[in-house]
């Protein structure tokens, strides 16, 4: 959401157009219909977008009746050009609905649309008053120092992967065999090995622990586990590095209970862009706008697991010690130097 919400800022500034605020199509995958000021100050994100992109709530009465045409970019690869492909459009319709481009080149934006993408970015997009609160509930309630850990081993996400794995539990399995339904079937034989090689397939809890032993990160650390609900085989972790804590333990049932998907993972992001270190198991888009945003806050103990040199290693059959020593030269730089991933141009070229 933060993602598409930012590159539609900048969209909007390249097309010099009014922004209305989005409605969240999340309700198939999350199974909910909570909207964008149920997660963010609506009011503090406009008066913060003054003088960049003029953003309204809703739409003026001339046009509300009408159905937006819809300009889908999100397959487009390689430069395209907003101006060129969909400006024709909105000049022609008044009001068009846009998909971004998934590969689109933020660093070929001018300055004053990299400008106004950076403020929403880092400046304008903040959390209701009343999740900011239940963040610092969060925060005080983790025992310091802490590592926040985004571990991706969900059903619906292992599906996705089509990565076949042995060893899971019968709960586990059947879970995962409901979530990959009669399209997701996972791939076998040498494209089964293939695919594992090229890092498509997410670590598992225990795999994760023993990177992160291989990393010389001690047994007793304290870990906020950063993830969604249903998460699969997390003894895995849990019986090596036993300080693990999660939101649904540390917030009141109330409190948690009434939250939807995307709100819980507001938290989630809250709580890891202030926490000491972060590790992800995955590099999706929590972890990209995680990582930018403790870049800009000067905090650069970040990283990202390596499944590809997890599988590469293993493949070869590499085990203890020496399958240890493997993963700690692989990490090594990351890990020692600490690098987040930015977004473009939002550090060196404006004082925001």
């Amino acid at each position: 959401m933060r993602r598409d919400f930012c590159d539609g800022v900048g969209i909007a500034r390249l097309l010099n157009a009014t922004l209305v605020l989005p409605k969240f199509e999340v309700a198939a995958y999350w199974n909910e219909s909570s909207g964008f000021s149920d997660v963010f100050d609506a009011d503090y994100l406009i008066t913060q977008m003054n003088g960049f992109v003029n953003v309204v709530k809703e739409l003026p009465p001339e046009i509300s009746s009408k159905e937006p045409h819809r300009v889908d970019c999100s397959k487009r690869k390689g430069q395209f050009d907003y101006i060129e492909s969909v400006l024709p459009f909105l000049l022609k319709y008044h009001y068009v609905s846009i998909t971004p481009a998934v590969s689109q080149r933020r660093d070929r934006y001018p300055k004053y649309a990299k400008a106004a993408l950076c403020q929403a970015c880092y400046r304008a997009l903040k959390l209701t008053g009343s999740l900011e609160k239940k963040a610092n509930k969060l925060l005080e309630a983790i025992p310091k120092p802490f590592l926040s850990l985004h571990l991706r081993f969900e059903p619906d996400m292992v599906a996705y992967s089509q990565c076949q794995y042995s060893g899971l539990s019968p709960t586990s399995m059947k879970a995962l065999e409901a979530a990959r339904g009669d399209d997701r079937k996972p791939w076998t034989g040498e494209a089964a090995r293939i695919w594992r090689n090229r890092g498509k397939c997410p670590l598992t809890p225990n795999e994760t622990a023993f990177i992160l032993k291989a990393l010389s990160i001690p047994t007793n650390t304290n870990i906020y586990l950063a993830a969604g609900d249903g998460l699969m085989e997390i003894e895995g972790l849990t019986s090596i590095y036993s300080n693990v804590v999660t939101k649904s333990a540390l917030l009141s049932g109330e409190d948690f209970e009434t939250m939807h998907g995307n709100t819980k993972a507001a938290l989630d992001y809250c709580v890891s862009i202030n926490s000491d270190s972060y590790m992800a198991t995955y590099f999706g888009n929590m972890d990209k706008m995680v990582a930018a945003m403790r870049a800009f806050k000067g905090l650069y103990k970040t990283l990202f697991l390596s499944r590809r040199a997890f599988a590469e290693f293993t493949s070869r059959g590499l085990e203890g010690k020496p399958l240890m020593e493997a993963l700690w030269k692989a990490h090594e730089d990351d890990f020692i130097k600490g690098r987040g991933s930015a977004l473009s141009d939002c550090f060196c070229e404006f004082k925001l």
